[in-house]
C-alpha cells in the first residue's frame, strides 16, 4: 500500500478546508458582522490579510496536524477516533486563531467576537472531518472488499495458525490480512496451513521475512507447549520494527482476563501489542523538547565547550573528542561524541567497562565524569536525531550481546532513543560490569512502561541536581 499517496490525500483534504474555512470565514465577517463598512464583494479579495491568512494559515493547521500525529497510520483510521481528534485539533487551532488575528479586530460588539469564534470552528470542523471521512470511508471500503490490505506474516504451523487463519478469512467483516506465508516454531507443519499459503522458513528468519516482504503485520498463532517463546518473539519484533502490528491469537483465559482489546464488532478477537509507548503528540512534543533544549543548551555552555576542550587537551596527549559506535534506535549503530576522559589507546586490550580508580581515566577525565563534563557534546547528537535527552543509556554491541544471554528483555530498550542521561543512569550512574548493567537495566525498563514528558522532566532536574552536588559515578 501507498502510504506517501495516502498521506497526500489528508494533506491536500486538510490544506484545502483549512483555506475554505478561512475564506468563508473572511467573507461573513465583511458582509454580515461588518455589514455598515462593507460596499463591494471586491473589498475581501483586495484585502491583504485574506491572502496571508489563505497561505499562512492552512499550512499551520498541517503542521498542527502532524504534531497531532494525525498522518500516522493513515490505513488504520477508526472513523470515531478520528472524529474525536478532529474536534479537538479544531478547537485548539481556532482557540490559538482567535487570540492571534481575530481578537484585535475592530468590531462593534463583542457578540461579533464570540459569533466569528462559533462560525469558524463550525465551518473549519465540518469541513475538515468530511474530507477525511470520504478517504477513510473508502480506504475501509477497499480494504473491506480485498481490493488492498496488510502484508501479513504467520507464526506458527500448528492447527491453531491453520484455525485463526480461518477465522480471519471467514469473518463477516474483512479485517486486511494479506498473508505472505508462515514460519514453524518446531518442525511440525499442519497439511491444511501448509495448503493455503506458503513455508517461509523457521520463526528465527522472522526479521530478514519482515523485511524482504515489507511485512505490516506479524500473527502469533502457536499451541500452548509454544507459549515460551511468544516472548522472545515480541521482544524481537518489537524492538526491530516500530511500525510493524503484533498480534496474538488468544486462548480463552486472556478473553476472561480482559486482554483481547477489539476494534470492531465483527472482527476476530486477537490481543494487539500496542507499539507506541506515549500519545503521537508526547512524541511530537519531546522530539521538538529535544531540540531546543539542545539548541540553549549548546548555546549557554559554548564557553564551557572551549575551556573543557583546552582541558582535555592539555590533560594528556591525544585528541579533544571520542566517538564511539553504539547500538541506538531499533539496533542501528551510531557514532556517540563525548570529551576524552582516557588516555589514549585505553582498549587496546579489548572492550572493557570502567570502574572505580581505573588506571586508564586521565585526572581531568575523573573531574569531568562525576560532574557529566564528558557528555555534553552529546548535545549534538540529540540535534541530529540519533539520541534523545532521556533516555537508556546506549551500549556497545559487544556489551549488548552479553547482557541479552542473562536479560532478554534488554532489547526492548531499543523500542525508543538513547539517552543522554536515564532513569537507569540517575539511580547508578556509569555500570563497572555486565552484572550491575542487568541490575540497571530494571529501571530502564521501568521508564519505557512510564515513559511520558513528566517522567522525562523528573529525570532531568534528578541529573541536574548530580551534576550540581558532583555524585556523578
Amino acid at each position: 500500500m501507498n502510504n506517501k499517496r495516502q498521506i497526500f490525500k489528508y494533506v491536500l483534504c486538510d490544506f484545502l478546508a483549512a483555506v475554505l474555512a478561512w475564506g468563508a470565514l473572511f467573507l461573513i465577517r465583511k458582509t454580515w458582522l461588518e455589514a455598515t463598512s462593507f460596499n463591494d464583494v471586491n473589498e475581501v479579495f483586495s484585502d491583504k490579510n485574506f491572502w496571508v491568512g489563505i497561505i499562512v494559515i492552512p499550512i499551520s493547521w498541517i503542521c498542527l496536524y502532524i504534531f497531532q500525529g494525525a498522518y500516522k497510520d493513515v490505513y488504520r483510521k477508526s472513523r470515531l477516533k478520528e472524529l474525536q481528534q478532529t474536534a479537538a485539533a479544531s478547537l485548539l487551532g481556532v482557540i490559538v486563531i482567535f487570540f492571534a488575528l481575530l481578537l484585535d479586530d475592530e468590531l462593534t460588539s463583542y457578540r461579533y467576537y464570540y459569533l466569528s469564534f462559533c462560525i469558524l470552528l463550525l465551518i473549519h470542523f465540518t469541513l475538515t472531518y468530511l474530507g477525511r471521512l470520504c478517504i477513510t470511508t473508502h480506504t475501509a471500503h477497499l480494504i473491506h472488499t480485498r481490493q488492498i490490505g496488510y502484508p501479513t506474516l504467520m507464526i506458527g504451523s500448528s492447527q491453531k495458525a491453520y484455525q485463526t487463519y480461518l477465522e480471519l478469512e471467514n469473518q463477516e467483516v474483512y479485517s486486511g490480512n494479506k498473508f505472505v506465508g508462515f514460519v514453524k516454531v518446531n518442525s511440525s507443519v499442519d497439511s491444511h496451513l501448509e495448503s493455503v499459503m506458503p513455508c517461509l522458513g523457521h520463526v528465527t528468519d522472522v526479521n530478514s521475512l519482515i523485511e524482504k516482504y515489507h511485512i505490516e503485520e506479524v500473527l502469533i498463532a502457536v499451541e500452548e507447549k509454544e507459549k515460551e517463546q511468544i516472548n522472545q518473539i515480541i521482544r524481537t519484533v518489537d524492538s526491530r520494527f516500530a511500525d510493524v502490528l503484533i498480534k496474538i491469537s488468544p486462548e480463552q483465559r486472556d478473553i476472561i482476563f480482559g486482554s483481547v482489546k477489539i476494534n470492531s464488532i465483527f472482527h476476530s478477537p486477537l490481543i494487539t501489542i500496542n507499539p507506541r509507548l506515549m500519545e503521537e503528540w508526547q512524541y511530537s512534543l519531546k522530539r521538538l523538547l529535544d531540540i531546543l533544549v539542545s539548541l540553549i543548551a549548546m548555546l549557554i555552555l559554548s564557553p564551557v565547550y572551549l575551556i573543557t576542550a583546552i582541558l582535555v587537551k592539555c590533560s594528556s596527549p591525544g585528541p579533544i573528542f571520542y566517538a564511539q559506535e553504539r547500538i541506538g534506535y531499533h539496533g542501528k549503530p551510531f557514532k556517540m561524541h563525548k570529551f576524552r576522559s582516557m588516555y589514549v589507546d585505553a582498549e587496546k586490550a579489548g572492550p572493557a567497562l570502567s570502574k572505580d580508580n581505573d588506571p586508564r581515566i586521565t585526572p581531568f577525565g575523573r573531574f569531568m565524569r562525576k560532574v557529566r563534563l564528558d557528555e555534553i557534546p552529546q548535545f549534538y547528537n540529540v540535534l541530529r536525531g540519533t539520541m534523545s535527552l532521556v533516555g537508556p543509556r546506549p551500549e556497545r554491541q559487544y556489551f549488548i550481546d552479553q547482557i541479552v544471554e542473562r536479560a532478554p528483555e534488554y532489547l526492548l530498550l531499543q523500542k525508543i532513543k538513547p539517552g543522554i542521561t536515564s532513569w537507569g543512569q540517575v539511580k547508578y550512574g556509569y555500570a563497572e560490569n555486565v552484572d550491575e548493567m542487568v541490575e540497571r537495566l530494571r529501571y530502564d525498563l521501568l521508564y519505557l512502561e512510564n515513559m511520558s514528558i513528566a517522567t522525562d522532566v523528573k529525570i532531568l532536574l534528578y541529573t541536574v541536581i548530580i551534576i550540581i552536588e558532583g555524585r556523578g559515578k
